[in-house]
């Protein structure tokens, strides 16, 4: 707390002096008017944390805002993780959603601060829908139970304030980012065949510009009842049974039976050192790309171009059936003749003043998924990954004994992977976040402690690619 200024100081105390004879409860009285004591923050609330609240840094501002009042609150990068994720779906819905999900690492140090062991990938990639029918295939909802699990591994506050921002950012709208807006021009043709998505998108009929508000009722609607039922609720009650019923409308069926068995998981990550650090990667084509970059650019730290071909190698190995982390990465096959065409996805990172940390990467398998929305229900229906190539979920996250160092996340379709790994690198060497930007067509979110954390907090640094609009937000409150 800043201390109070001179001329309130000499104020107070001839004020505070004549009041001696009054008793303590007076006296009490007169410091929580002057000096604010009756009114300290509470756990949960803006500003109860001071100094250092950590770091956060994400694609959309506002989903970044989102996370830095739950650290600011004193909530664990995995709260601050939650409350971001759960603010995209309805910021940045083109590529992250309630109908879609993604992967997240998450580093957690104990009451000691001493780390409980290496990270751990929260797996929750949307799996194709299996019901029968409709035309246009779509990916069962992972992200409520891909942050749930996060949340209940690692979380500090309660589950439902975490929701709550979200909720609020569509009830009452939010304006247009530019990312949203460029990508609304880029799909609006087929989008607004959907009279749901078009009323959402372009109430006039044209596709809504940077600044204008966007105004998500159903998606409050929904966002509530997550809030006050619980998770569950979208995979086994109430919600679940209203999805089944209105999909098809949209022609994106999904029924209960597909709710029921698609449930997040935790799985190892892929490890590979980098000078005192080891470098955790999750289990997927562009975690494992992203693996094979770092390898490469280790030695060769100028060669991009042979660093993305082995990104793409690995990652096309991987999707192709690889098993063996170690067999794709120490024997990478040769890059294929063409580059697939990964989907579109957005990532974001978080990290609290006790070095917990959590970097993760979404999508919706297409930008807006299959352009139906669920009736009723506000949210984006995901592509199937039967329908289109699996995108290139790409993070990593680095730390040395009982210290984290730095983590990044990576987007830009086939450039992920590369994205990832290149921001990593650069962040290792050179101590800054964002030095130099990665190599086209990826895009990267970067947070670095370079005297580690715990540590010296003083020095920790985030920073969005220099290209986009992203927001990086923290350090002291």
């Amino acid at each position: 707390m800043r201390p109070p200024g001179r001329m309130t100081a000499r104020l107070a105390l001839p004020l505070a002096l004549g009041l001696l004879a009054a008793g303590c409860s007076t006296l009490t009285s007169v410091k929580q008017t002057l000096f604010g004591g009756g009114d300290q923050p509470t756990a949960g609330q803006p500003g109860f944390v001071t100094g250092f609240i950590g770091e956060v840094v994400a694609d959309e501002p506002r989903a970044a805002l989102a996370g830095k009042e739950i650290l600011s609150g004193g909530g664990s990068a995995a709260d601050a993780a939650v409350a971001v994720a759960m603010s995209l779906a309805v910021t940045l819905p083109s590529r992250a959603g309630l109908g879609g999900g993604g992967a997240c690492l998450a580093y957690t140090v104990d009451r000691n601060k001493v780390a409980k062991g290496v990270p751990e990938a929260i797996m929750f990639v949307p799996p194709p829908v299996r019901s029968v029918g409709g035309d246009r295939p779509a990916a069962v909802p992972m992200l409520a139970r891909g942050m749930f699990l996060l949340h209940a591994r690692h979380g500090r506050l309660k589950f439902e304030p975490l929701v709550q921002k979200a909720e609020q950012l569509a009830r009452y709208g939010v304006p247009v980012s530019s990312a949203l807006a460029r990508d609304l021009v880029l799909v609006s043709g087929p989008l607004f065949a959907d009279p749901a998505a078009r009323a959402v998108f372009g109430p006039s009929g044209v596709p809504l510009t940077q600044g204008q508000g966007l105004l998500q009722p159903d998606l409050a609607a929904t966002m509530a009842q997550l809030r006050v039922a619980g998770v569950g609720d979208l995979y086994l009650g109430v919600m679940a049974r209203k999805l089944e019923q209105a999909s098809p409308a949209a022609g994106v069926p999904i029924g209960i039976a597909d709710l029921q068995g698609a449930l997040p998981s935790i799985a190892a990550p892929v490890l590979v050192p980098f000078g005192d650090d080891s470098v955790a990667f999750p289990p997927t084509e562009g975690g494992v790309g992203a693996a094979a970059a770092l390898m490469s650019l280790k030695s060769q730290p100028a060669d991009a171009q042979s660093a993305f071909a082995r990104s793409i190698a690995a990652a096309e190995r991987w999707r192709q059936g690889g098993v063996n982390s170690d067999q794709v990465l120490n024997s990478p096959p040769a890059a294929p003749a063409d580059v697939p065409l990964y989907p579109a996805s957005t990532t974001f990172a978080t990290l609290d003043p006790d070095g917990n940390a959590v970097v993760c990467a979404l999508t919706m398998n297409n930008l807006f998924g299959t352009g139906r929305i669920v009736p009723g229900l506000g949210f984006l229906a995901a592509a199937s990954p039967t329908t289109v190539t699996p995108p290139l979920l790409a993070m990593a996250l680095a730390w040395s004994g009982h210290a984290f160092h730095a983590e990044a996340g990576g987007s830009g379709q086939a450039g992920a992977s590369l994205a990832a790994a290149a921001a990593l690198s650069t962040a290792l060497r050179s101590g800054q976040p964002m030095q130099t930007p990665v190599p086209d067509p990826g895009r990267a979110n970067v947070i670095i402690c370079p005297r580690y954390l715990p540590g010296s907090e003083s020095v920790c640094a985030a920073a969005p690619d220099p290209r986009e609009t992203g927001l990086a937000t923290g350090g002291g409150s």
